[in-house]
C-alpha cells in the first residue's frame, strides 16, 4: 500500500543523522505538505541538500521519478555519489541513482536522475523522446543562477515547461526578492510555491580583517593548535590561475600539519602516479598539506584534491572563485588574498554576490561550531601598517639623539602604495559583508536555436512575443528583448532562414546595413509570420556554435585545407584571454594561408575594402610604394584566417552582433607534435593551463561532431566525414593518454547523446 505523505513525512523526518534546525524543518514539514512546490532561500553553508534528500526520498518510496539539477557537472558528479549513498541508506540501491551531464551518463534510467539543467531543459523541449507523466518532483539546486546572464534562461524556460503535476523544489542562497519571485511564478506560469526563508547559519561566521600579516605568516597561525582549535582546514581564494599557483608554490615550505595527518597523507601522496606535466611538483604542494584547485589543472587533478580535501588530509586548497560556487569542498576557514579582481590597471571590487558565495564556504556543519572567514590588506599596507606601528613607538618630542636619528631612518624608508596598483580597504570588506543579496530577475536574450526551434513549431511571432512577455523583467527591458527578438528575425529572412509576413520593407532588405532613414523603417517593422525555409534546420544543428555562424562556416570550409578547418573550428571555441599569447596562430611564412583564404577570402575582402591587397613573394615595392605606410599592418602582421572569416560574416550579416570568435591555433600545433598533448603543453609553457587545453580539445572534439551532420559545398559527404572523424580520433588519443577517464567519459557522452533532435524544441513556452 502506497504510504502517504503525513507518513512519508514521518519516515523521513525520524530517519535524519541528527535534529533539523528550523529552517530545514520548515522546508520539510512545507515539502510534504505543499501542493506544487517550495522555494528554499537560506544562506550558503545552510543544509539546503538535507532538504533536497525529502524530495528523492519521496520519489523512491512512491515509484515516481525524480530530477536533481545542478548549473556544474563537478557539482552535479560530487551530488550523484552523495545521493547514491542516500538511496542506499534508505534500502535501495546505488543503481536507482543515476547521472546524465554533458560529459557522463550512468543508469540513465534510474528513478533519481542528477543532472545538469540544461539536459532537463532539452528533455522536456523533447517530450516525443522523455515521458514526464512519472515524473514526481524536480529538485533545481543553486538557483540562484536564474539571474546569470548567459546560462539564467535554462532554468527560466524549465519552469514555464514543467508540466503542472511536477513538484518543484528550489534551494538557493539568500535573494533580495524572493517574495517577488514567488508572485511572479505564480501569475505568469501559474505554479504556486511556498516560500521558507532565513538568513541564519547552523554555523555562524565570524569576520576578521587581517592588516598586519603576511598570507604565510596567517596560514601558520591559523594551523596551531589542536584539531579542535585551529582555524585549518583552510581555502585561500585567488582571482587568477597564476596567482593560484604562486601562492602554493611560496605555502608549500610551510608547516602546516599535525604529524598524524602527515603520516597518512604521505601515504596517499605516495600512491599517486604523476610523473608528467605539473604532477611531480603538485606532489610536492600536497606532501605539505597544500593542494591547488583551478580549471588550468586536468579533471584528474582536481578530482583527487577534492578527495584529500574531503578526508581533512590538506591543510589548505587554493583555488579560484569558480569553487565557491561550484562543488562543496567542506573548509573550517576561507582566506581571501584580494578583495579585487580584473586585468591589471582595470581591477574593481569583487560584487557582493561573489562574496557572499566565498564566505558561505567557511563553518561545516557536522564538524565546526564557528566558521571563519579572513580578508587580507594588500601587501604594500601590511608593510605600511607594521613602519606606522614601528614609527608611532617613538615618540615626536623625544630627544634622545638615537631616537631622533633612528625616527629619522624609518622617514626616509616609508613604504608606498604604487599609483599602479589598485588597493581595498576594511572599509570596504565590512560593505561587502553587510551587503544585501542579489536579486532574481531574467536576464540575457533569447538564445537564436531556440528562436529557430520556436519557428519551426510556430511562424506566428505573437506567441514568441507573448512568451518574452512572461519574463521577470521591467517593462523597458521586455521591450527591449521583443526588439532584439524582431531584430534576430530580420536577420534571418535576409540570411534566407524565414520568410517574413508582411514582406520586409524593400529598402530594408539585402545583407548591407541600411543608412539612418532605412533602419527607423526597420525598428517599427513588426512581422506577423516567420515562415521557416528548408535551410533553418541547418540552424538546429549547431549546438556548441552560434548558429548563424556554424552555417557560415559550412559554406565556405569545403574548399578549406586541413589547417584551414582546424582554425575554423578553433577560432569559435572561447579560451581565457590569459592564455591566448600561448596559442597564437604562426605567421604566413610558418602557417602559410590556404586554398580558402587564397581563392575566397582574400580577394572578396580586398574587394569590400576590408583588408589591403597581400603583397606577393618576391614583389619589389617602387619608390612610392615604399613611402606608403597605409599596408603595414598587413604586411607586418596581416590578418588570419579567424579575422579574415570574422570580417566577411560581418559583412554579410551586418546585423548579427553576437558571435564570438577567437584566433587560436592550439590542436593544430599539437598535431604537429604528434598527438604528443605533455610534449606541447611543455614545450609551449602551458603546462600550468593544461587543464584549458585538455577542456578546449575536449569541446573540439564534440564541435567536429556537430559539423559532421551536415556537408559543405565543394566536397564530398564521405570525405567531410572522414576527415573530420580522423581528427576527433586523433585528438581523442592525445586527450587519453593523459585523463582517459575525463575522455571517455566525454567519448560515451557523444555516441550516446541524451538529446534528441527535433521540432518540439519549445512547444510549451509558447502555449
Amino acid at each position: 500500500m502506497m504510504p502517504t505523505r503525513d507518513e512519508l513525512a514521518e519516515r523521513y523526518l525520524e530517519q535524519l543523522p541528527y535534529p533539523p534546525y528550523p529552517v530545514q524543518e520548515e522546508a520539510h514539514l512545507a515539502w510534504f505538505t505543499e501542493e506544487q512546490g517550495v522555494l528554499v532561500c537560506a544562506p550558503t553553508g545552510t543544509g539546503k541538500t538535507l532538504i533536497a534528500h525529502a524530495a528523492l526520498f519521496e520519489a523512491l518510496h512512491t515509484g515516481t521519478i525524480a530530477y536533481y539539477t545542478t548549473p556544474l557537472i563537478a557539482l552535479t558528479e560530487q551530488k550523484f555519489q552523495e545521493m547514491q549513498e542516500q538511496a542506499q541508506r534508505w534500502g535501495f540501491s546505488a543503481s536507482d541513482v543515476g547521472l546524465v551531464t554533458g560529459n557522463r551518463r550512468v543508469n540513465p534510467d534510474a528513478r533519481i536522475l542528477v543532472v545538469v539543467a540544461e539536459i532537463l531543459l532539452n528533455r522536456l523541449l523533447h517530450p516525443e523522446g522523455f515521458d514526464f507523466g512519472q515524473v514526481s518532483a524536480v529538485v533545481m539546486d543553486e538557483f540562484h543562477n536564474f539571474a546569470d546572464p548567459e546560462r539564467g534562461i535554462v532554468w527560466e524556460l524549465t519552469l514555464g515547461l514543467l508540466p503542472p503535476h511536477v513538484r518543484l523544489l528550489l534551494l538557493s542562497a539568500t535573494v533580495g526578492n524572493a517574495a517577488e519571485f514567488v508572485s511572479w511564478l505564480d501569475h505568469r506560469h501559474g505554479r504556486k510555491v511556498h516560500l521558507v526563508e532565513s538568513r541564519d547559519r547552523k554555523v555562524p561566521l565570524t569576520y576578521h580583517y587581517v592588516p598586519d600579516r603576511f598570507l604565510n605568516e596567517q596560514l601558520v597561525e591559523m594551523a596551531k593548535g589542536d584539531p579542535e582549535t585551529r582555524k585549518t582546514p583552510a581555502l585561500v581564494f585567488c582571482f587568477n590561475r597564476d596567482e593560484c599557483w604562486s601562492v602554493a608554490e611560496q605555502l608549500k615550505g610551510l608547516d602546516l600539519l599535525d604529524g598524524s595527518t602527515r603520516h597518512r597523507l604521505q601515504k596517499e601522496v605516495d600512491a599517486l602516479d604523476w610523473k608528467e606535466s605539473v604532477g611531480p611538483k603538485l606532489k610536492q604542494m600536497l606532501r605539505r598539506g597544500v593542494g591547488i584547485h583551478h580549471a588550468g589543472l586536468l579533471p584528474k587533478y582536481r578530482r583527487e584534491i577534492e578527495r584529500l580535501f574531503e578526508r581533512k588530509l590538506l591543510a589548505v586548497a587554493v583555488c579560484t572563485e569558480t569553487l565557491a560556487a561550484g562543488i562543496n569542498l567542506p573548509a573550517r576557514s576561507v582566506v581571501l588574498t584580494s578583495l579585487v579582481k580584473g586585468p591589471s590597471g582595470k581591477q574593481k571590487l569583487i560584487d557582493s554576490s561573489t562574496a557572499h558565495q566565498i564566505f558561505g564556504r567557511a563553518g561545516r556543519p557536522q564538524y565546526d561550531k564557528e566558521g571563519f572567514v579572513f580578508a587580507l590588506a594588500h601587501e604594500d599596507d601590511v608593510r605600511i601598517h607594521r613602519w606606522q606601528q614601528k614609527y608611532d613607538q617613538i615618540p615626536e618630542d623625544t630627544k634622545d639623539p638615537l631616537l631622533l636619528k633612528a625616527k629619522k631612518e624609518l622617514k626616509r624608508k616609508k613604504p608606498t602604495r604604487s599609483e599602479k596598483q589598485t588597493y581595498w580597504s576594511e572599509s570596504q570588506f565590512e560593505k561587502l559583508k553587510h551587503a544585501p543579496p542579489g536579486r532574481l530577475y531574467s536576464k540575457g536574450p533569447i538564445p537564436w536555436r531556440l528562436l529557430a526551434y520556436l519557428l519551426k513549431i510556430s511562424p506566428e511571432v505573437d506567441r514568441i512575443r507573448a512568451a518574452l512577455r512572461k519574463r521577470l523583467m521591467d517593462e523597458s527591458r521586455i521591450l527591449a528583448g521583443e526588439r532584439q527578438m524582431e531584430r534576430m528575425l530580420l536577420a534571418l529572412a535576409k540570411a534566407g532562414y524565414v520568410t517574413l509576413e508582411p514582406p520586409l520593407p524593400p529598402a530594408d532588405q539585402g545583407n548591407e546595413k541600411q543608412n539612418d532613414s532605412a533602419d527607423g523603417k526597420a525598428e517599427s517593422y513588426r512581422p506577423v509570420l516567420a515562415t521557416p525555409t528548408e535551410s533553418l534546420d541547418r540552424l538546429l544543428v549547431f549546438r556548441s556554435v552560434h548558429p548563424l555562424y556554424g552555417a557560415y562556416l559550412l559554406d565556405l570550409l569545403g574548399i578549406a585545407d586541413q589547417d584551414e578547418r582546424i582554425q575554423a573550428f578553433e577560432s569559435v571555441l572561447e579560451i581565457p584571454r590569459t592564455v591566448l599569447r600561448f596559442v597564437r596562430v604562426p605567421p604566413p611564412d610558418v602557417l602559410p594561408p590556404g586554398p580558402l583564404a587564397r581563392t575566397r577570402l582574400d580577394p572578396e575582402l580586398v574587394q569590400r575594402g576590408l583588408i589591403a591587397a597581400p603583397v606577393t613573394p618576391g614583389h619589389e615595392e617602387s619608390e612610392s610604394e615604399e613611402e606608403d605606410d597605409s599596408d603595414d599592418f598587413w604586411q607586418e602582421r596581416p590578418p588570419c584566417l579567424a579575422d579574415k572569416l570574422r570580417l566577411l560574416f560581418e559583412a554579410w550579416h551586418p546585423d548579427v552582433d553576437d558571435v564570438q570568435t577567437q584566433a587560436v591555433w592550439s590542436a593544430g600545433e599539437l598535431l604537429r607534435y604528434g598527438g604528443d598533448f605533455i610534449k606541447y603543453v611543455t614545450t609551449n609553457n602551458l603546462s600550468k593551463q593544461e587543464g584549458i587545453i585538455f577542456r578546449h580539445l575536449l569541446r573540439l572534439i564534440l564541435l567536429l561532431g556537430e559539423f559532421a551532420k551536415l556537408t559543405p559545398p565543394d566536397v564530398s559527404a564521405d570525405s567531410w566525414q572522414g576527415e573530420l572523424r580522423d581528427l576527433a580520433e586523433r585528438l581523442t588519443a592525445s586527450c587519453r593518454a593523459v585523463d582517459p577517464t575525463s575522455t571517455d567519459e566525454l567519448i560515451e557522452q557523444a555516441q550516446a547523446a541524451d538529446v534528441v533532435e527535433g521540432e518540439s524544441q519549445a512547444k510549451a513556452i509558447t502555449q
